[in-house]
């Protein structure tokens, strides 16, 4: 593919079809699950819960607070699949065909459009199809080049582009190839895309490069097709320092996911507890950080964050 390919995607600010405004995602979906429901998933797969009624009513009680939140803010809401572990080798980890794992790909769409249906709020609703890394989020291992990721990801954007659903995401992601992979997956499927990349405690992805260089990488490789860059997993003040210093990249920043706990990436991985940090000052976070990002509208959490932390969020977002 041609990675400089002019984008006809509408600009970072403005969702795909969708327009401008404020929008509301959820929390950290798998810690959320694990610590304050109780329920065990295997590899952090939120998607095996839509094997069983059970698990649907789970994953539905887990969303229902962050619309409700949003209802009564007046915002827009991002329905983001629980398909972050939902590629081909996720799926041999947990023991389920490819064929199964597509139809519980569409199955996450159709649980966000139930869920589009019920809302009560004023504003839009967008469905996000939720890609993850192929490997672990912390760790890029082997990295693939651009063309493999292309292929390995093509799995799921080609499912999420014959669905309701409006973009794909590509969430914790940590090196720069993939996301160019995962971009260019979208394209070949027509289907909008946004791209999360994770940091470090330096504020540098876990291959070392700068947040702000990746961005202009993968920009420049893809044509600037992504609808907008979010930043996820990891707590603000871990990337504040790199947004202060300013560039063009900065306002191709259009979503934060931030962790509740300042843990590093290795802390967080050897810890037995789940550190939920302090939804107050979460929120005063996001107020700073707002001051910080011209084109910020989309806010939500990663680890450790429930419906406190994006409500938090929310109110100082609003307030400033």
């Amino acid at each position: 593919m041609n990675g400089a390919q002019t984008s006809n995607v509408q600009t970072t600010g403005v969702l795909p079809g969708i327009g401008k405004g404020s929008f509301l995602t959820d929390g950290g979906i798998e810690t959320s699950l694990i610590f304050h429901q109780g329920i065990d998933l295997p590899h952090f797969a939120a998607v095996t819960l839509l094997q069983t009624p059970e698990g649907r009513d789970a994953l539905k009680t887990y969303y229902q607070p962050y619309l409700d939140i949003a209802a009564e803010a007046g915002t827009g809401f991002v329905l983001e699949s629980p398909t972050w572990r939902a590629s081909p080798d996720w799926a041999d980890k947990l023991g389920i065909s490819k064929r199964n794992m597509a139809d519980l790909n569409r199955a996450a769409i159709n649980l966000m459009s139930d869920l589009r249906m019920g809302f009560a709020g004023s504003g839009k609703t967008v469905i996000s199809g939720n890609i993850g890394p192929r490997g672990d989020g912390y760790d890029p291992g082997a990295l693939m080049s651009p063309d493999e990721a292309t292929d390995y990801h093509r799995f799921q954007t080609e499912i999420f582009a014959r669905t309701a659903a409006n973009l794909v995401t590509g969430v914790t992601i940590n090196n720069a190839p993939e996301a160019v992979g995962i971009i260019r997956a979208a394209q070949l499927a027509s289907i909008p895309c946004a791209l999360a990349f994770t940091v470090e405690t330096d504020g540098r992805l876990p291959t070392g490069q700068p947040l702000g260089e990746a961005i202009d990488q993968v920009d420049g490789e893809t044509g600037s097709y992504a609808a907008y860059f979010m930043i996820s997993c990891a707590h603000p003040d871990h990337f504040r320092d790199q947004i202060e210093q300013g560039g063009a990249w900065v306002s191709r920043i259009g979503g934060l996911r931030a962790n509740a706990s300042r843990l590093s990436h290795a802390e967080l991985d050897e810890a037995e507890e789940l550190d939920d940090g302090d939804p107050e000052e979460f929120g005063l976070l996001h107020r700073e950080l707002a001051d910080l990002l011209p084109n910020l509208r989309v806010l939500g959490g990663c680890c450790g964050t429930d419906h406190r932390h994006v409500e938090q969020a929310c109110r100082n977002r609003v307030a400033a």
